[in-house]
């Protein structure tokens, strides 16, 4: 039995095996459409989500499987001080495969130690989220064609973004990947991301404003300031439109660069934006589906 609860839990191989198989559900959804009929997934949700809790649903149904679970802390028994550990040994008497949201850093590395089922960490903290990077990484190679030889630029909140860590850890084992990091002062990216770069021999430059560089990317990944990581309202009302992706700044873009974005986006991309076919982050949402699918698929062993 296998859990998800990093990006490098996957080889680079199985990754390739698991993007192939995300592709061919893309290309063939009625040839999935019973795989999982009989099995059952528990979105245990801790903290709000739309996306992810939802993705994870619509991914179970479409192979033919039925959802149970809850999307927030206080409709569940950690209301009444349940421990995660104990939460996971119930679920797994009801449910073949768990995905938990967590507000603290390790609990979905506590669940599956103790889980009799699979478990995916469908984020914990301000420190992994390794669907939505399975969901970045298969985005990229299906419209770019590849997972190497590009540079991407990372925008935004760097250093509480869960989704900026697991990206740059998981795009490290790539070759010939440059990576520009964009921020302010107060949310560069952590150091131990420039620590395993260094290490590893892989290059990074850090801006801090996006038009001094925009020019020079095959791919730029914007990402919100996060209200709910801030201990400063005062920070955080100063730092939040501190990035606006426009037009103005798209036109000075190359013409195949491609846009992403975890969502949900507040302010940080201009609606304008929307219509540029390098926006792809809508597209990313679908995405999300096809890699959750072949996910549960192959933690379930019924790929």
């Amino acid at each position: 039995m296998r859990h998800l609860m990093n990006p490098l839990d996957f080889t680079v191989e199985e990754l390739d095996k698991l993007f192939d198989l995300a592709n061919d559900i893309e290309k063939n959804p009625e040839k999935y459409s019973e795989k999982c009929k009989g099995k059952k997934i528990a979105t245990c949700f801790y903290e709000p989500s739309t996306r992810t809790r939802l993705s994870f649903e619509s991914a179970m149904i479409n192979l033919g499987g039925s959802v149970i679970g809850f999307s927030d802390a206080n409709s569940s028994s950690a209301s009444k001080g349940e421990s995660v550990s104990d939460t996971i040994r119930v679920i797994s008497c009801f449910a073949d495969i768990c995905a938990m949201r967590h507000p603290k850093e390790g609990a979905a590395m506590v669940a599956a130690s103790k889980s009799s089922i699979p478990v995916i960490n469908a984020g914990d903290g301000g420190h992994q989220h390794p669907t939505q990077t399975l969901t970045d990484m298969l985005t990229i190679r299906s419209l770019k064609g590849r997972l190497n030889h590009f540079t991407i630029g990372l925008c935004g909140d760097l250093k509480f973004g869960r989704t900026v860590h697991s990206l740059v850890n998981a795009l490290s084992r790539y070759d010939d990947i440059h990576f520009i990091f964009i921020s302010p002062e107060e949310l560069r990216i952590p150091d131990y991301i420039r620590e395993m770069l260094s290490e590893k021999g892989i290059s990074y430059q850090e801006y801090i404003k996006l038009e001094d560089c925009i020019g020079d990317l095959d791919l730029l990944y914007m990402t919100r300031v996060q209200r709910e990581r801030f201990f400063n309202e005062e920070d955080y009302v100063r730092l939040k439109d501190f990035y606006i992706l426009d037009k103005n700044k798209m036109s000075m873009a190359k013409e195949d660069m491609l846009v992403l974005h975890p969502l949900p986006r507040v302010n940080e991309i201009s609606v304008e934006v929307d219509d540029d076919p390098r926006a792809v982050y809508f597209k990313q949402v679908q995405y999300g589906v096809y890699v959750r699918m072949a996910l549960i698929l192959t933690l379930l062993e019924l790929a």
